[in-house]
């Protein structure tokens, strides 16, 4: 596994960041606000919270005055989707064997 596919199960292992990455690749850009008013938690841990999902690379923010929004970059999930189609081939090659065997088994 590479240092960015570890980074991002990392970062999305957490059920709360995990929420709110999702939340943001739904309904698109929203202030801390508007994130913390759903979250379950307060706004200083959301805050941390898209901190750590900005330094993973998945969201990015945009100041504006007072406020700052945040996006999702759901690109940034690349290296998890190259590591899930590595997996997939792996696993439908053994899926394969195992048939070949029944089959034989049955003869």
């Amino acid at each position: 596994m590479t240092n960015a596919q570890d980074i991002i199960f990392r970062t999305l292992a957490d059920p709360t960041r995990r929420a709110l990455f999702e939340r943001l690749c739904r309904d698109g850009e929203q202030t801390v606000g508007s994130l913390t008013s759903q979250a379950g938690v307060s706004q200083p841990a959301v805050s941390k919270h898209l901190g750590v999902l900005k330094q993973a690379g998945l969201v990015r923010d945009r100041p504006d005055g007072r406020l700052t929004h945040y996006s999702a970059l759901p690109d940034a999930l690349a290296p998890l989707i190259d590591w899930t189609s590595q997996m997939a081939g792996f696993w439908q090659s053994r899926f394969d064997d195992l048939e070949d065997l029944l089959r034989r088994m049955d003869q």
